[in-house]
């Protein structure tokens, strides 16, 4: 017991002298309820070790109409009706976002209101015919300058995924390769959220070199599971659920409730491959048991 209570320590003391206990985090993702993969990191993250999320959000995620039948009777309008849900949807993604947000610690949210047009698994289409990519890289580095983040939480772009979430990942890895030199960059980890298929290692996105992973790595994940309260009877799922729970218009998202034990996180080939230790720092405080 007492060894283990100076192994603990050492790693706090550690953990302080890296600064890994107080990290500014931005989220990037393409949908209103995609945060929901880093969530329990997250809470932890501005909950327990003293950091700070913001989330900037690319899509208004008014094609979710599909899946807003429970949503119509909550919100008095027929938002399965395509034309009803593109119009009402944007407004009310925003605040159940926000409303789910709060339960993990982000702060402040960028939205860049670009068409949510359909499911497609071709980022190549959004990324040239639908977003207005320079507007949105632009918005996206005048954040980054003023935000001073130390890490940027993405979508893995994996083949299966959806092409607005690739899309997401590559604009997120774009703009941060193409920060003026001379100013340090946050590190940039791809979320695989408790979906990661360990017999299809990802190691780019096919056409997008920026995607390519560090494939040196390892491969860094928050215990979702980890017990803490009386008894041990509460874990990371709880703050995660709340969260999913918010997003009453998207019926899909209930079924992604204590989806997984972890949540993985690839460390990108864009990334300065020095800086590795400094994710190590912030996992490891992020394995510490809650106090």
């Amino acid at each position: 017991m007492a060894f283990r209570f100076l192994l603990v320590l050492l790693l706090v003391l550690v953990i302080v002298a890296t600064g890994a206990s107080a990290q500014r985090v931005l989220i990037v993702t393409a949908h209103p309820d995609d945060e929901s993969g880093c969530a329990s990191a997250v809470y932890k993250i501005t909950h327990e070790l003293g950091g700070a999320a913001d989330l900037a959000v690319v899509t208004n995620g008014e094609a979710g109409y599909k899946y807003s039948t429970f949503a119509n009777e909550i919100y008095g309008m027929e938002l399965t009706n395509e034309e009803v849900g593109r119009r009402e949807l944007p407004a009310i993604r925003k605040k159940e976002l926000m409303a789910g947000g709060r339960w993990v610690g982000i702060k402040n949210f960028f939205f860049f209101d670009q068409m949510d047009t359909h499911y497609t698994l071709d980022a190549d289409t959004v990324l040239r015919l639908v977003w207005d990519v320079p507007w949105v890289k632009k918005r996206l580095a005048e954040i980054l300058r003023n935000g001073g983040y130390d890490y940027i939480f993405t979508m893995l772009p994996t083949d299966d995924t959806h092409g607005h979430h690739k899309a997401a990942g590559i604009i997120a890895l774009e703009t941060v390769r193409d920060l003026p030199e001379g100013i340090r960059k946050p590190i940039v980890l791809g979320m695989a959220g408790g979906r990661l298929d360990s017999t299809k290692p990802f190691v780019e996105q096919k056409g997008y070199p920026v995607t390519r992973v560090n494939v040196s790595a390892p491969i860094f994940s928050f215990n979702r599971m980890q017990k803490f309260g009386f008894n041990n009877k509460l874990d990371y799922r709880i703050p995660a659920n709340w969260l999913i729970a918010e997003h009453k218009s998207q019926g899909t998202m209930q079924t992604y409730i204590n989806m997984g034990e972890r949540e993985y996180f690839i460390f990108f080939a864009l990334n300065d491959a020095s800086r590795m230790s400094e994710v190590a720092s912030l996992f490891t405080a992020l394995a510490l048991p809650r106090k």
